[in-house]
């Protein structure tokens, strides 16, 4: 059986536990970057939207963002045409926040590709998308509640 998997799984799990403990002194507990640093990526993105990009389920993304605006970190706007969604920002506070996560993120990955060359970090990279894709589909359909066939 491959390795694979559980090697993805090994660095997620390593990386994610280094920003938890590395950002737990900014106020921000478990994956709590994530969210800011993709609304900082993605300004105005709706929380249907960012719960999509991170893979999470609407209630924990609601939960997630409730605490980023209560701590200061985002603000939500509503949109004149439409009062059920409301759009992302990152505040001033955030911003600043952003940044340093994103200063980390590059470090991380500089650590991470050591040794790599530019060419070995584009054939990784395209593997990992191809992997990413092949689990949307399976994603995508569990979370329809669906099952999967084994």
């Amino acid at each position: 059986m491959s390795e694979v998997l559980r090697e993805i799984g090994s660095i997620a799990r390593a990386l994610d536990g280094i920003s938890n403990l590395e950002f737990k002194e900014l106020d921000l507990t478990k994956g709590q970057y994530l969210y800011l640093v993709r609304i900082q990526e993605n300004p105005g993105i709706i929380p249907e939207h960012l719960a999509q990009l991170l893979r999470v389920d609407a209630s924990t993304c609601s939960r997630a963002l409730q605490k980023l605006t209560k701590q200061g970190f985002i603000e939500k706007h509503q949109l004149a045409h439409n009062k059920k969604n409301q759009i992302l920002y990152v505040t001033a506070k955030g911003q600043e926040v952003a940044d340093f996560i994103q200063r980390e993120n590059r470090y991380s990955e500089k650590q991470a590709l050591a040794g790599l060359t530019t060419d070995e970090i584009a054939t990784l990279t395209g593997f990992l998308q191809h992997i990413r894709e092949n689990i949307d589909k399976d994603w995508q359909l569990v979370k329809k509640g669906q099952h999967r066939e084994y």
